[in-house]
Formats: structure tokens, C-alpha cells, sequence
């Protein structure tokens, strides 16, 4: 079952990518007593994720800040190299904590799996945004269309 509004965030451990380089973390420590906002995307370097989900939410961070968020991440199912050049390319580190879940691990045990062999992809994650308050979700949004629809973008109104 996909994450939903009242469920704890599943504690995985991964990579975690910053303006500090990459570190092995929890997600239960990295949301553990933060307000955070989390999107989670197909795949690093892909031409929807690069041109609109990365940097949209590189563009809005200091309003993120200024609604008291402590914390913007990004997951997709890609490892943590592939993680930070992508960081790098759209100016996120040091704003966006970008999330290395190479094995998809978060992401199978979050139920936001996207199947994409048929496209020679793999398992990779869907398109989703999060707000979440000390591991818990208060709000998501969930695109089960795929990679087909482009219109996921930040809702500021729920933070």
C-alpha cells in the first residue's frame, strides 16, 4: 500500500547527497523532528524530471524555508553518484538533500514503485510530493499516471 496521510515514513537506509557530498543515512533519522517536503521522481537526467520537477523545486526553496520547512529532498531509484551530478547540473545542492535510493528499497517499501521495464527502464519510482512532519505524512500527492503526465508540480498551499 502506497504511503497515504497518518503513515510513518518506512525507516530504509540509503545515500543521502549534499552541498557536504554523499552519506549513508536513515529515513527515519532524516525526517526524525523536521518539517520536510519530499518529491520523488522516475529517474534522474530524464527530460520531464530535468526540466520541470528538479528545478521547480530548486526555484520555490527560500519560499519552502520561509513556511518553516527545515528539509527539501528528492528520491529516485538511481544511485548516488548519478544523484549528485544531477544535483550539481541544476544548482540543487546545498537546497535540495537529493536521495540515492539505488536499490529502490524506499521506494518499494514506501508502495511508490513504478514498473518501467516494458520502456527498458526497470523498477523505478512515481512521480509524487510529500509534506512530512517528524516521519509522519500530513499531505502527498501521488501521479499514478507515469511517466504520460508532466503536471507535477509544488503545492506551497499545503505547507
Amino acid at each position: 500500500m502506497a504511503l497515504e496521510v497518518g503513515s510513518k515514513i518506512p525507516d530504509v537506509k540509503l545515500k543521502t547527497v549534499t552541498d557536504a557530498g554523499q552519506q549513508e543515512a536513515s529515513t527515519g533519522e532524516l525526517f526524525k523532528g523536521k518539517k520536510a517536503v519530499v518529491f520523488g521522481v522516475p529517474g534522474a537526467f530524464t527530460p520531464t524530471c530535468s526540466a520541470k520537477h528538479l528545478p521547480g523545486y530548486v526555484a520555490q526553496f527560500e519560499e519552502l524555508k520561509g513556511k518553516g520547512v527545515d528539509l527539501v529532498a528528492c528520491v529516485s531509484v538511481n544511485d548516488a553518484f548519478v544523484m549528485e551530478a544531477w544535483g550539481k547540473e541544476h544548482g540543487a545542492l546545498g537546497k535540495i538533500t537529493m536521495i540515492a535510493d539505488g536499490s529502490g528499497a524506499f521506494t518499494k517499501a514506501a508502495g511508490l514503485e513504478l514498473d518501467l521495464n516494458g520502456a527498458h527502464m526497470g523498477l523505478r519510482c512515481k512521480r509524487w510530493a510529500a509534506v512530512i512532519e517528524d516521519g509522519v505524512v500530513k499531505s502527498i500527492d501521488i501521479d499514478d499516471k507515469g511517466l504520460v503526465d508532466t503536471a507535477c508540480e509544488v503545492q506551497l498551499g499545503k505547507v
